[in-house]
């Protein structure tokens, strides 16, 4: 039964896929929602047997390949944090499917595109069940592979080919990182396997590496890297610019990539490899700080976006830089907990910004929408719930988790958890703002589109409102049941799936703070409500005031244009290396050497030469055998020198060569 999680996932992909012509939209549709459907409620009960009868499974299936050094299995490991994520992933994907089979309706590679959606949730489940490195690995190419294919899916655009290589080009980056990483280990560790590395971690704490010359402690370096490696897939500032950008692929592959799949698995590889880097505090500063500033950059950058999708994916890498520096301050289950009950929100949020987009006509511009309130009502409060729970409102989904990890932060005393204290709360009051702007634009303001639009608008039909309604209870109680089993320093929800050492341990002087430092991130969450609802809804004047002053225009342009980083990258990095790559292995290369080496050098000159002695052949025979003697006498006076000379002395001889040459000439 276990192994049918990833087995259903794979005959949908191949039904939809390869039978797809025969199937048909519908039939592709059925066929795939139903086994997605089917694996989340197995996965269901995987959780309460892995999870509440305490029972983990590993599962050792066969070879993949044997070597005289290592032999590799497919191994599959349910334990709690897999169970956690098999809920989260199956949950949203069959909520995602459903919604596509209306919403991608009248699309003519329907099956095509089921397909894909199958095989992005088959191999995150290869990816979260794995119990080696190297298992880990197939899967997180995979789901690269299949995020190219699906933000490319409409190909014949200009934008979603760049988006989708963009997407592919900067998670290589990460990718280069964490196969040096699975590099390092199987050197030292002479294994991939879970089990076997983290028990052997503490042995190799004070180990050290040296790597260009230069000595590194094992762990940090091993640690590191596997952090590049989700820096990529997170979308952590740096590596961060695709994930916007993916908003060209259709809105149902939005919601699976940031909800449940591609940038879940950079979170879940940190907290995977908590024994680790639980003995390398030098990287576990590195992820708080890197997490924090991405928390920070994300919500400022969101605040001025004008397409609908764009607004709601930098919301996503905002949220995302809150799980990475829960895990870098080691609060790995609330990390994990914040994930879970993010996938809902955040599906929730796309599912109804596709709502929106479908009943505009394809509209993402939120400039161009307004007063949509009374024409899609139940779209409507499926947004205010999704805003609500992502800015953290009081008791929904949200609020149980991203105010526990700023408790944590506060509560760890440190210098570096200060400072993403600070940014995280600064964060709350920018991500308060931008959603409720989002609403205001699109629902609240007055009407400012395309009439012939308003007078078609609709409703969703079933298949999009059910999810809608589904993720909308969900993001209203998922945070509330679940956050006692899941986080708090007296749960043993999740056994050894994650581990954190006692002097890294902060739960409990999160705790015990002081009401008025729980009450920051509330606050400024509450402000940016006022704040956005004045300036869009009472006196949109003032706002158009700033953004004409110069200070105003200069912070409009900067938030605007996303902190400048695609153009630093453009301007800076990808031209100089174009640059490189047309002036030298180009110009020097390919035109130079390979050409003189190639067709327009030595084997021209070959082909000229041979033309020459071509031309040198005029058919006839005694010409031909006149040439043979002739260099028949060459030969031997190259060899043998003037040592044949005397024998033409002879007059026989001498006589015999003359009349040859006669009849040869006539």
């Amino acid at each position: 039964m276990y192994l049918l999680v990833l087995a259903l996932p794979l005959f949908s992909t191949i039904s939809a896929g390869l039978f797809g012509r025969w199937l048909g939209g519908k039939g592709a549709g059925l066929i795939t929602t139903s086994c997605i459907a089917t694996t989340f409620f197995i996965s269901t009960y995987i959780f309460y047997e892995v999870t509440m009868l305490k029972t983990p499974c590993l599962i050792s299936l066969t070879p993949w390949f044997t070597t005289e050094v290592y032999d590799m299995h497919w191994g599959f490991l349910f334990d709690s944090l897999t169970a956690v994520m098999l809920i989260v992933v199956t949950s949203i994907s069959t909520l995602v499917h459903l919604y596509s089979t209306e919403y991608m309706g009248q699309d003519p590679h329907l099956p095509r595109f089921m397909s894909y959606l199958s095989f992005f949730t088959f191999f995150m489940l290869i990816l979260v069940t794995g119990d080696n490195y190297m298992q880990m690995f197939v899967g997180w190419e995979g789901v690269g592979l299949c995020s190219y294919l699906l933000i490319n899916f409409w190909f014949g655009r200009i934008q979603a080919n760049k988006a989708a290589l963009k997407a592919m080009i900067i998670n290589r980056i990460g990718d280069f990182g964490l196969a040096i990483a699975i590099f390092t280990l199987y050197f030292y560790f002479k294994t991939l396997d879970y089990g076997v590395i983290f028990a052997l971690a503490p042995e190799f704490a004070e180990s050290k590496i040296l790597f260009f010359s230069t000595s590194f402690n094992l762990l940090d370096f091993i640690g590191f890297f596997l952090f590049i490696g989700a820096v990529g897939k997170s979308a952590q500032i740096g590596l961060h610019t695709w994930l916007p950008d993916a908003m060209e692929g259709p809105t149902p592959v939005s919601a699976l990539i940031h909800a449940a799949t591609m940038v879940t698995a950079g979170v879940f590889l940190i907290c995977r490899s908590s024994p680790l880097l639980q003995y390398s505090e030098n990287v576990s500063f590195i992820i708080t700080l890197v997490g924090g500033m991405t928390a920070f950059l994300a919500a400022t950058t969101g605040l001025l976006q004008n397409d609908l999708k764009r607004v709601i994916a930098y919301s996503t890498c905002s949220q995302l830089g809150y799980m990475i520096f829960a895990a870098g301050l080691s609060s790995y289950s609330v990390s994990v907990f914040h994930l879970s009950n993010h996938a809902f929100f955040k599906a929730l949020l796309f599912l109804g910004a596709g709502s929106v987009i479908h009943a505009m006509g394809d509209e993402q511009d939120m400039r161009k929408m307004g007063g949509l309130v009374k024409i899609l009502p139940l779209t409507y409060a499926a947004m205010v719930i999704g805003s609500l729970a992502l800015m953290g409102f009081p008791f929904l989904t949200g609020f149980y988790s991203k105010d526990v990890i700023l408790e944590v932060a506060y509560g760890s005393f440190t210098v570096e958890g200060r400072f993403v204290h600070t940014l995280g709360s600064l964060a709350a009051f920018f991500t308060a703002y931008y959603s409720l702007r989002l609403l205001a634009m699109t629902f609240l303001r007055p009407a400012n589109g395309n009439k012939f639009f308003y007078e078609h608008a609709h409703e969703s039909p079933f298949a999009m409102s059910l999810p809608l309604v589904l993720l909308s209870i969900a993001s209203i109680f998922v945070g509330y049941t679940s956050r006692d089993m899941m986080i708090g320093p007296g749960t043993d929800f999740w056994g050894n799936a994650l581990f954190t050492l006692p002097s890294h341990t902060y739960a409990l002087e999160g705790e015990w703070l002081d009401t008025s430092i729980k009450t920051i991130p509330l606050i400024f969450s509450f402000s940016g409500v006022f704040l956005a609802i004045y300036h869009y809804l009472y006196s949109f004047e003032s706002l158009y005031f700033f953004k004409t002053t110069t200070y105003g225009r200069l912070l409009y342009t900067f938030l605007n244009r996303k902190w400048f980083f695609d153009k630093v990258y453009n301007d800076w990095i990808s031209e100089s290396l174009l640059n490189v790559a047309y002036r030298q292995t180009y110009q020097n290369m390919d035109r130079g050497l390979l050409e003189f080496l190639g067709p327009q050098g030595i084997s021209t000159e070959i082909y000229n030469y041979t033309n020459k002695i071509n031309q040198t052949s005029l058919g006839f025979v005694f010409y031909y055998l006149f040439l043979l003697l002739g260099s028949l006498v060459a030969f031997l006076f190259v060899f043998s020198g003037w040592a044949f000379i005397p024998v033409f002395l002879d007059i026989h001889l001498l006589c015999i060569l003359v009349l040859t040459l006669f009849f040869l000439a006539f």
